[in-house]
C-alpha cells in the first residue's frame, strides 16, 4: 500500500528520536508525563533491522503508543524491509533519517548526506511506501555545507512527496557535514524557522512539523500558527515536566495533569517488573534523573538515583525512599 493511501494523524507535538536518550525505557517514562505526544526510537540502521536481533531492536510496551520507528538507510529494498518490519511489529509511523550529520551515519551513505540526493530518498520512500500499511515520514534539515538555499530544501521536499511522503520534520538548521560535531551542528549553525514557514505556504497540502531550539510551552504554542506540529528534543530530556500540560494544551484530554510524584510512582510496577527480568536499574532511572529539575530536592534526587541504582539488587525501592525525602509539588 502507498503511503499515499494512509491517512495521517495529528500529531502537533512529538519528541525528537535521541541516540542513547529515546530507548524504550526513556519513552516508557515519558509516557507516564503525556499519553498524546508522539514519541520516537532511537534511529536504528536499516542494516542492523536485517541482520540483527529484531526482537531486541523493536519490541516496545503497548503504552508507548503513538510510537514511531526511526531508520537510517539509502537502499530501497533494505528500508521497504523495515518498512514491512515496523507495520508488523505495530509502529504508527516509520520515518527515514536525513538529518544526522555524524561521520559514522556518513560513512554508510546516510543521514543528511542524504539531502545532497533527493533521487535516492525518493526511491527509498516509494519502496517503503509500497510495502507498509502506515505513513512513511522524513525527518532532515534545512540544508547541508553550501547547499543551502531555501530553493534547495523545496527541490528535496517536493521529489521526495511526489514519491509519497506526505509529513516532514524540519529541523531549522543547516548541517555542517565536515568541521562540526553532531553536538556542534544542534547549536551553531542559525535556526531559520522562517524557510520551515515558507515551506508550509508553498506545499499547504504536506503536514510541515518543525524543529530546533524549543524549549518553553509558549514556543511550541507560537509555531503552530505558522506549521503543523513541532518536534522537542533535549529540552523534553533534560525538563521531561514541560511536558505534563501537553495532552490538554495540544490534544484537548481533560484528565489531570500527573504530579511529579505520582510519575515516579507510575514507574514503580514497571522497574519492578525489568529488574527481576535482570536489567540494571539504572538502564531505566538514567531517564528519571531531570524529572525534579528546578524543583526543591533536584539534587537530592539525582544523586540519590545515581548512587543507589547501580548497587547489586537495587529495584522499586531506591523510587520509594528517594520520593520520601522530596516534598510533593504543587
Amino acid at each position: 500500500m502507498s503511503s499515499l493511501s494512509v491517512r495521517l494523524r495529528p500529531a502537533p507535538l512529538s519528541i525528537a528520536p535521541m541516540m542513547d536518550r529515546t530507548d524504550r525505557h526513556c519513552r516508557y517514562f515519558l509516557r507516564q508525563i503525556t499519553r498524546h505526544t508522539w514519541l520516537y526510537t532511537e534511529m536504528i540502521p536499516s542494516s542492523a533491522l536485517r541482520y540483527g536481533d529484531r526482537s531486541h531492536l523493536l519490541d516496545y510496551s503497548p503504552e508507548e503508543h503513538p510510537l514511531v520507528l526511526q531508520v537510517g538507510g539509502d537502499d530501497p529494498q533494505e528500508l521497504a524491509l523495515c518498512a514491512q518490519l515496523a507495520a508488523h511489529w505495530g509502529y504508527d509511523e516509520i520515518n527515514l533519517n536525513v538529518g544526522c550529520p555524524s561521520a559514522r551515519v556518513q560513512s554508510g551513505n546516510f543521514g543528511a548526506c542524504l539531502m545532497a540526493y533527493p533521487e535516492t530518498v525518493a526511491r527509498c520512500v516509494e519502496a517503503m511506501g509500497k510495502v507498509a500499511a502506515i505513513p512513511v515520514t522524513v525527518k532532515h534539515r534545512i540544508g547541508i555545507d553550501d547547499r543551502d538555499r531555501y530553493e534547495d530544501m523545496a527541490h528535496f521536499v517536493q521529489t521526495v512527496a511526489e514519491a509519497g511522503c506526505q509529513r516532514f520534520i524540519v529541523h531549522a538548521r543547516k548541517a555542517w557535514l565536515q568541521g562540526l560535531s553532531p553536538k556542534d551542528n544542534r547549536t551553531i549553525p542559525p535556526l531559520r524557522y522562517q524557510d520551515v514557514y515558507r515551506l508550509k505556504q508553498a506545499f499547504p497540502q504536506l503536514t510541515i512539523e518543525i524543529n530546533g531550539g524549543f524549549s518553553q510551552p509558549d514556543h511550541i504554542q507560537a509555531q503552530l500558527s505558522h506549521v503543523d506540529g513541532v518536534m522537542v528534543g533535549r529540552a523534553a530530556y533534560d525538563h521531561p515536566y514541560l511536558l505534563a500540560t501537553a495532552d490538554g494544551q495540544y490534544y484537548h484530554d481533560p484528565q489531570p495533569v500527573p504530579s511529579r510524584h505520582g510519575v515516579a510512582q507510575a514507574m514503580l510496577p514497571y522497574i519492578e517488573t525489568w529488574v527481576r527480568r535482570g536489567l540494571k536499574l539504572s538502564r531505566i532511572t538514567r531517564h528519571m534523573l531531570q524529572l525534579f529539575n528546578g524543583q526543591p530536592g533536584s539534587r537530592l534526587w539525582k544523586r540519590q538515583l545515581t548512587e543507589q541504582s547501580s548497587r547489586p539488587g537495587a529495584g522499586p525501592e531506591v523510587i520509594t525512599q528517594a520520593l520520601a525525602q522530596i516534598p510533593e509539588s504543587p
